[in-house]
């Protein structure tokens, strides 16, 4: 079950601009020494940044900002053609350091998070990505070891959906079919491949292989 949510609110924060509200999750991981660190760090009027929830090891929930206000977690960058993410997200921390897999109960508490926040808001599963996703090149969170295919088989995220087409390695499919798919930041083609990779292909390394581009076979969307 979901743990009780700890309230420490956070000064970095305003109205989302334009009347937007929720409509995509933004993942992040922390990069520092412990939850507590991050949550310290969010809350600094001095460091200009803030999410909505900081999700320790431990699988505790701290929500920083409340849902309906602006926080300042995606910075530079876009998805599906939009900017200012920031207004048009809901921004999540997970304490871990980018180099080895999420805790188990942490893992536990974002999925129910995330069935709230998605259920409240009306966010299909497509809308549920990484700070890398929408700043390739810039960013490389919530790095490769986050667990993508099981919030996908909860419905939480948009799968890969590998197609058996025979394809060549295309750097202009490839591009096509990743902008498609939402990659759309003015970005080269290696920042591109990366966030790509980060994402749907962790342990893919090396030049675009055809497998880059089957894996980004448009998910079926479920839109209500």
């Amino acid at each position: 079950g979901m743990h009780l949510i700890h309230q420490h609110q956070s000064p970095n924060c305003g109205s989302r601009r334009g009347g937007l509200v929720p409509q995509f999750v933004i993942l992040h991981y922390t990069a520092m020494a412990s939850a507590d660190a991050a949550i310290s760090y969010l809350c600094d009027p001095q460091a200009e940044v803030s999410a909505h929830y900081v999700i320790s090891k431990s699988g505790q929930i701290t929500q920083l900002v409340g849902e309906g206000q602006r926080a300042w977690h995606a910075g530079a960058g876009e998805w599906q053609g939009l900017d200012d993410m920031n207004s048009r997200s809901i921004g999540i921390e997970l304490d871990n350091d980018g180099e080895s897999p999420f805790a188990a109960p942490l893992m536990d508490s974002l999925e129910a998070l995330l069935v709230r926040i998605t259920g409240v808001w009306d966010i299909p599963p497509d809308h549920v990505i990484g700070h890398s996703d929408m700043a390739p090149g810039r960013k490389i969170d919530p790095g490769r070891f986050f667990d993508w295919q099981r919030l996908a088989a909860k419905g939480l995220a948009a799968p890969a959906a590998p197609s058996s087409q025979q394809l060549e390695a295309n750097p202009a499919l490839f591009r096509q079919r990743a902008q498609a798919w939402g990659y759309t930041a003015p970005v080269d083609d290696a920042a591109l491949l990366q966030a790509v990779r980060l994402r749907h292909r962790p342990l893919a390394t090396g030049p675009l292989d055809p497998a880059d581009i089957a894996v980004l076979s448009l998910p079926t969307r479920s839109r209500s």
